[in-house]
This record gives structure tokens, C-alpha cells and sequence, in this order.
């Protein structure tokens, strides 16, 4: 299993001037930090008009900037909304492609249609339409990368004539493509599809899984709408890591506090609503909506992070649940290190602390491993 950095780009209230500009600054710094320590991938979402939550609208611009300060590690996209009244398609096989030369192949393409109605409906998306709007765009985004004259594409939400899309990407035959995948369907989806499954949402061990369950069997037989399959799964989690328990408590507290806050506060439009495919997301709201009190205890909290609900807590706290992970069968932990109003130093703490402690360890474990079986063998 590897590491990742996953970012929504956050600032929980209160806020001051200037905090906009001082999250990417401070963001900008920690992925430096965890290109040098030797992080797989970094990943960002697209969010729009979520307050609080995300202040990451137009992750390309960023990604381009880092593609510039950083050498090794991976951009992912998690991810590119592809429902055409967020993006064209067309625009998004360029920017992935300019993005790819610019980072020299580092590119991981994430695609997705967005859950919350506040985006939605401020492009005046029908929820309904959502799915198709993808999977119209996302089978052709190879095309526009792999084809040297792309032939055009006739569909019911998009339409255009051949034509040339350049430039194209510097990985052949294209970048990676992954899906974001909270609710089980749609791991189901991506694995009929050929592509990676990003684990959002509810992704603890357990939990994960029998959506990875899901995913290989779907992958089994699936018919890849990219050029090769993108058998990998990934899952995401709260992370905290200080040199004590007692430390990555009194941090990781208000964080997933925070979290778990405005989780409900963005499904709560859905707990009114019937919207077919968002099934999934309407329970969540009517679950949301019946809490009275968001606020973990810290007993509530030592229960989580023993479970491995979270990755909170000191270096082996945190290498045990990683390791948790690993035994699921997950490919990328996708840890959210700037949560809510986290400070910049203690995010830089967590990111060196799991690169110098955990990482390591579970890698050595790896090789151990192998070993072992090789010897056996």
C-alpha cells in the first residue's frame, strides 16, 4: 500500500483576511514537504460554493504550480466533475494533457459528477442527469488522448465533430483514470468500467471491505472504457500523527468534529428530496438530520481510532491502522491532513511524522513479506 495527501483546500470559522491566500501557501508547502519524504500522490477536489468545506474551485491552477516545486510525487485529480455545465470534455482532455507534459507524466486523472445539491443546482444540473453526463464524457476522454484526429462523439449531453484535441499527454497510452466512489454502486461502476475506485466517505475498515469486494468482482469482467485497466482502489481517512496519543486527540478532535459537521450540513438538502441514483446520499442526510449532537468524546474518539475509523494518534497508532488498511486490500491511503482549522504546523508534523515512522515500517513489512512467501514458495 502507498501514501497519499488528499486536500479539499479548508478553513473551518472562524475566518480572517487573507486566510484564502494563506491555505494554498501553507498547502503548497506541505505537499513540498511530502514530495521529499517520498509520498505517492497528492490529491485535490473540484468544490463548488461549499464554504467552509472546500476553497478548491480550479485544482489545475494549483497542480500546475505544484508540477513546478515538486519532482516525484503523483498530481491526482480527485476529482475532474465531468458532467459538461462544470466542464467540457474536451477542456478537461487538455488541461489533464498540459498538466501531464508540465509535470513530466505525473498525472492521475480522478472523474466524478459531484454529490452535493449546492453545486448541482448552481449549474442548474438535473441530479438525474448526472450519471449519464458522466459516462458519456468519461468514455471519451481516452479518445481525445489516444486518437490522432479524434473522430467526434454523438451523444445526448454532448456533441462534436472531428477534430485534432492537443496537446496530448506525455504517459501512454494516457494518465490513469479513477472514479470518486462513496456509495457501494458506484465501486461497482468503476470496476465494470476498468478504472481506479477512489474510496470517499464511509471507507473504514470493515466497511471497505465489501466495497472492494464489489470492485474485484466487477473488474473481473469489465469492459474498460480507457486503453488498459486501472485495477486499484484507494481510501480515505482522517489523519493526525504527534509524538503522543493525548496530542493527536486534542488536534484530531476538532477536526473530525468539523467533519462531521458539515458532511451533514452538505446532504441535508437531500433528506427532502427524491432524486433517483442519490438514493444513497438522501439516508445520509435523513441520518444527518436525526443526530442532535455532532460532537465526539474523547472515549467515543480512543473507540474510533482502536477500531481504525480514524488515523489518529502516535506513530504506531497510526502505522497499526495503515496496516489495517493494507489487510483490506487498499492500493492508496488518501489521508486528509488539513482538516477544518488544523494548524499548518501540526499538518506538517503529521506529514513528517507518518513519512518518517509509518511509512518505512509498513514498507519494510512489505518486503518481509514477500520475502517470506518467496521462501516458502
Amino acid at each position: 500500500m502507498e501514501f497519499a495527501l488528499q486536500y479539499e483546500i479548508q478553513r473551518s470559522r472562524p475566518h480572517y483576511d487573507g486566510f484564502m491566500y494563506d491555505i494554498y501557501q501553507q498547502a503548497t508547502e506541505q505537499v513540498r514537504l511530502a514530495d521529499r519524504l517520498g509520498y505517492h500522490s497528492v490529491w485535490t477536489v473540484e468544490h463548488h460554493f461549499l464554504a467552509e468545506w472546500s476553497y478548491s474551485s480550479a485544482p489545475e491552477v494549483w497542480y500546475g504550480a505544484l508540477s513546478q516545486v515538486t519532482k516525484r510525487i503523483r498530481l491526482g485529480h480527485g476529482v475532474c466533475l465531468l458532467p459538461i455545465p462544470f466542464n467540457h470534455p474536451v477542456r478537461v482532455a487538455e488541461r489533464i494533457a498540459v498538466l501531464d507534459i508540465m509535470s513530466n507524466g505525473r498525472v492521475e486523472c480522478g472523474t466524478g459528477r459531484s454529490i452535493t445539491e449546492q453545486e448541482l443546482g448552481g449549474f442548474n444540473i438535473n441530479p438525474e442527469d448526472s450519471r449519464p453526463m458522466w459516462e458519456e464524457a468519461v468514455s471519451q476522454l481516452p479518445k481525445m488522448w489516444t486518437q490522432d484526429v479524434y473522430q467526434g462523439f454523438e451523444g445526448k449531453y454532448f456533441k462534436m465533430p472531428p477534430r485534432e484535441v492537443i496537446p496530448k499527454p506525455v504517459q501512454k497510452p494516457h494518465p490513469p483514470l479513477w472514479l470518486a466512489s462513496t456509495q457501494p454502486s458506484t465501486w461497482e461502476v468503476a470496476g465494470s468500467k476498468g478504472i481506479g475506485a477512489l474510496g470517499f466517505g464511509i471507507s473504514e475498515p470493515g466497511v471497505i471491505d465489501g466495497l472492494i469486494k464489489l470492485y474485484k468482482k466487477a473488474i473481473a469482467n469489465c469492459e474498460p472504457v480507457g486503453s488498459f485497466v486501472n485495477d486499484r482502489t484507494a481510501a480515505a481517512t482522517i489523519c493526525v500523527c504527534a509524538p503522543t496519543r493525548e496530542e493527536a486527540k486534542l488536534i484530531g478532535k476538532d477536526a473530525i468534529d468539523f467533519t462531521t459537521r458539515k458532511a451533514a450540513e452538505l446532504f441535508t438538502p437531500f433528506a427532502k428530496q427524491e432524486v433517483k441514483g442519490y438514493e444513497y446520499y438522501k439516508k445520509m442526510a435523513e441520518a444527518a438530520v436525526a443526530t442532535a449532537d455532532y460532537r465526539l468524546s474523547l472515549a467515543d474518539l480512543d473507540a474510533r481510532i482502536e477500531k481504525g475509523a480514524v488515523m489518529v494518534g502516535d506513530p504506531e497508532d497510526c502505522l497499526r491502522v495503515a496496516r489495517i488498511y493494507e489487510s483490506a486490500g487498499i492500493d492508496l491511503l488518501l489521508m486528509l491532513v488539513q482538516v477544518g482549522a488544523v494548524p499548518h504546523d501540526k499538518v506538517m508534523q503529521t506529514i513528517d511524522l507518518i513519512g518518517k515512522h509509518v511509512m518505512p515500517k509498513l514498507s519494510q513489512s512489505a518486503r518481509t513479506f514477500q520475502a517470506e512467501s518467496a521462501a516458502a514458495r
